[in-house]
């Protein structure tokens, strides 16, 4: 029964053990489903069945025939035509990252797209390069070909390297896009939770500087080569300022005025986004003009400058990918799939949100991973999404990815017609616009102090990430960080926070004893709290808080009574001891003997319950015992293990538990476990856990409950009068009821209105 009183309420209930509530209020015994069970289910063939699989593995058919063509399609083009020429920018800038020609990032920029419409279930992002896949993808390629590399023995031009690291670009698309689609199919689209956002910010900043680094060479024209080893942003540094004196002066004057306008200029698109009705297509218009300028006054021959050349018109034949080139690069693509996945879902997850439209992780696997299977295939290399350019497609109203369809025919268009247009244009001018969409990547270093102030483990995992992508590479980096992460969250689990409970406020509500004043402590009673699963890695580690917490070690207690017991016989068989009505008295001088001299039997044997049954008197250990005994006095006679925060016990914890538990009960310690899940009785009972020592009758259902318990046991035990009628079923004559501690002694209630009372605070 439950009575509001203003902002109070009055709960007056019986005191319930797990036992007893599942009695009073007949649980059911659910059946649960084992593995065989959800497997048939999986592979049940209905024809509704069959619809939702086919719908959900073909999202477009879902969303396209229900698409509002009048209201929609405007929007959608406009976003597409804008969309479609940064895809084609970015496209060009980040094939200079994988070092490739310009001209093979427009096949990354339109194949994933048209792949994506079909099989995605994001409405706004915009599938295509992404500058840290691509900086991946481009440190494979410079391994397996680098700049010094004489190919098969008989190319030497560099047309010929070319085409084999395009070879290279291609092959590792391949298998990064058969490893997503079979992530995806096997259903593993859950592996994105264990990138954590710190994970992925430190990530994705250390990427963003290695691309910062890795574009030096074309911002200065200098011959760098590709370091794709361990410190190799060290030794890339070192070759740079090494030839910082064969600057090609225009090219970096370029850089240097591309790089301030249109960062100018995206701080402008971001102050004013609410009032501009389009974002200004910056890098649309400092393309153009630098290409049109570089024409005019013929960059190329009068300062030596770098240019991106004729691109190839249409297509390229689709390929196999290297065989010799998969054995190679099985972790990079591993590593790209993971990533790309990662970021594309992060993105997308944003954008279901903000819209409230669900997103399949299982089947966005599936649609990245044919998106880069098809580009890898045309010689393009891997996709993903980019923020900046899947912001562009959002905020100038796009609205489903009719909007990207719209933004592959810009980039076909770009590919089969005008592509000879961009030939004059600058590589500086492609490397400043590439590193000018790195801002919000770069920005994120202020994520740090934040970091640190809220939860100093995921500021940790973010500089290790960072420390590590830097320093040992992306794809090294990248698992090195991942283990450091699941090493934190081992370590959290291994050592998790123990503390000892207190009543606060004379109430139900049971807090940390050193975090308030008003406390109540029951005496001989503790409290003790493992927020934390126990298993194998922390049993050792709750055994030891657990102790600390009493004050002593059972098994030690238990070990000396043993002992004691030992003596006392050999001391009464002797005549050294006689029996009284006060107790034991000695008769002899007492003589000391070694505890070597008392373990003549298996040590075994003192780990067993105590047994005083042969003695003519049951020695109480809270008194003094004869001279030459000593035993440790214990003054708990009860412990409440709170396990609401116990998610799971492995079978090496239930051991252990098990274990300890009966320590305490040989001592003549009451046990209680409260607030445990659902369903962990059950499991203890299928593994045998219990015995004569440890019962179920142990468990209650808050900690409120156990110590009420605990309370009316000790009054019983305590009234002879009480412990009488109790014993002849009368239970109608005794009294606890709350005043300023939780129990005294002033008036008498029947047994039902008593339980009630003490249940009401």
């Amino acid at each position: 029964m439950v009575e509001p009183v203003g902002n109070h309420y009055v709960v007056a209930r019986p005191v319930y053990s797990e036992h007893l509530f599942n009695e009073e209020y007949e649980k059911l015994h659910r059946y649960h489903k084992t593995f065989w069970d959800h497997l048939k289910l999986y592979f049940r063939c209905s024809p509704q069945r069959v619809k939702k699989v086919a719908l959900g593995l073909f999202p477009v058919a879902s969303w396209l025939p229900a698409y509002r063509f009048r209201e929609w399609i405007l929007s959608d083009i406009v976003s597409g035509i804008n969309t479609g020429l940064v895809a084609v920018l970015q496209g060009l800038a980040f094939a200079l990252l994988v070092n490739v020609p310009p001209g093979y990032g427009l096949y990354a920029a339109f194949f994933p797209v048209l792949v994506y419409f079909i099989f995605g279930t994001s409405r706004h992002i915009s599938a295509g390069p992404f500058p840290v896949l691509s900086l991946m993808v481009g440190g494979a390629v410079v391994r397996l070909v680098p700049d010094d590399s004489t190919g098969n023995g008989t190319s030497t031009n560099m047309s010929a390297i070319n085409e084999e690291r395009v070879m290279v670009a291609a092959s590792v698309t391949f298998l990064s896009g058969v490893f997503q689609l079979l992530l995806g199919i096997l259903q593993f689209g859950f592996i994105v939770i264990y990138l954590s956002q710190s994970l992925i910010s430190g990530f994705t900043t250390a990427a963003a500087v290695h691309v910062v680094v890795s574009q030096l060479k074309f911002m200065l024209q200098l011959s760098v080569p590709g370091y794709n080893t361990t410190f190799g942003i060290i030794y890339t540094l070192e070759s740079v300022f090494s030839q910082i004196t064969d600057t090609n002066i225009a090219d970096l004057v370029t850089s240097l005025i591309v790089l301030l306008v249109v960062f100018v200029v995206k701080e402008m698109n971001d102050r004013y986004k609410a009032k501009l009705p389009t974002p200004i297509p910056i890098e649309l218009l400092v393309t153009v003009l630098a290409a049109l300028i570089s024409y005019f006054v013929n960059f190329e021959e009068k300062y030596n400058v770098a240019v991106v050349g004729k691109l190839e018109e249409g297509f390229q034949v689709p390929v196999a990918p290297d065989a010799g080139v998969l054995q190679k690069c099985i972790g990079d693509s591993i590593s790209i799939a993971i990533v790309g996945f990662a970021v594309a879902f992060s993105v997308a997850k944003v954008y279901s949100i903000k819209y409230d439209y669900p997103l399949d992780g299982n089947q966005e696997l599936i649609a990245f991973g044919l998106g880069n299977i098809v580009c890898g295939s045309f010689k393009g290399f891997a996709s993903s999404t980019a923020l900046s350019r899947s912001g562009v497609q959002e905020s100038t109203g796009g609205k489903t990815q009719i909007a990207g369809i719209i933004s592959a025919a810009i980039v076909l268009i770009v590919i089969l017609a005008i592509g000879f247009l961009l030939a004059p244009l600058q590589k500086s001018v492609l490397a400043s616009l590439a590193l000018g969409n790195l801002k919000g990547m770069l920005m994120q270093f202020k994520e740090v102090g934040i970091l640190w102030r809220k939860d100093k483990y995921d500021c940790v995992i973010w500089v290790v990430t960072f420390l590590a992508a830097i320093l040992l590479g992306l794809d090294i980096g990248l698992a090195t960080a991942m283990a450091f992460q699941l090493l934190t969250v081992v370590i959290r689990s291994q050592i998790p926070s123990c503390t000892v409970l207190a009543n606060v406020g004379r109430s139900n509500i049971y807090r940390n004893r050193k975090d308030y004043k008003d406390i109540y402590e029951p005496e001989g009673v503790k409290i003790f709290k493992c927020s934390s699963p126990i298993f194998f890695a922390n049993t050792e580690f709750f055994r030891e808080k657990l102790i600390t917490a009493v004050g002593f070690n059972p098994q030690r207690i238990l070990r000396k009574r043993n002992k004691a017991l030992r003596k006392v016989r050999k001391m009464l068989k002797k005549g050294e001891l006689q029996v009284t009505p006060k107790g034991l008295i000695c008769m002899a001088n007492h003589t000391h003997e070694s505890d070597e001299e008392l373990d003549n039997n298996k040590i075994e044997e003192l780990d067993q319950p105590t047994n005083m049954t042969d003695l003519p008197v049951q020695i109480n250990w809270g008194a003094d015992l004869p001279p030459g005994i000593t035993v440790p006095r214990v003054d708990i006679h009860s412990i409440i293990l709170d396990f609401s925060s116990v998610s799971f016990l492995d079978f090496s914890a239930m051991t252990v538990l098990q274990k300890i538990l009966k320590e305490f009960v040989r001592i003549n310690i009451d046990i209680y476990i409260a607030a445990a899940h659902e369903g962990l009785l059950e499991k203890l009972e299928r593994c045998a856990f219990f015995d004569e020592e440890i019962k179920p009758s142990m468990f209650f259902l808050t900690i409120h409950d156990a110590v009420l318990h605990i309370l009316l046991k000790k009054d019983i035990d305590s009234s002879p009068e009480l412990k009488l009628a109790e014993g002849k079923g009368i239970s109608n004559n005794y009294v606890i009821i709350p005043s300023n501690g939780l129990r005294s002694r002033e008036c008498m209630f029947p047994y039902d209105e008593l339980i009630g009372r003490m249940s009401m605070w």
